[in-house]
């Protein structure tokens, strides 16, 4: 979950696009649309809830290995250990994502 207030408001936001395009998905389907369009809206559905999932999984990342014990080095050190395992999971879960 985004705990910032900038993460959690960006959250927010994808999810109230989200609610907007299962709307017109919704209104689509009631009028009959063709099915090109309506499979296309639900690949943008499916891209938009990948993208928030792939957020919310980086930021638990990020968090889960700021959590961790200071080990021999220093802080400095950890921090960039850290970072690079944050890139290196975040990457992974997007590729996946797709």
């Amino acid at each position: 979950m985004p705990h910032s207030p900038e993460d959690k408001r960006k959250a927010l936001a994808r999810v109230r696009r989200l609610r907007g395009q299962v709307e017109a998905l919704e209104r689509a389907l009631e009028a009959g649309a063709d099915c090109a369009p309506v499979l296309q809206q639900m690949a943008a559905i499916r891209g938009a809830v990948n993208g928030l999932m792939s957020e919310v999984l980086e930021s638990h990342i990020r968090e889960t290995l700021a959590a961790l014990p200071t080990g021999a080095g220093g802080a400095d050190a950890r921090e960039t250990q850290t970072d690079q395992l944050a890139q290196d999971l975040s990457g992974l879960v997007r590729s996946y994502l797709r």
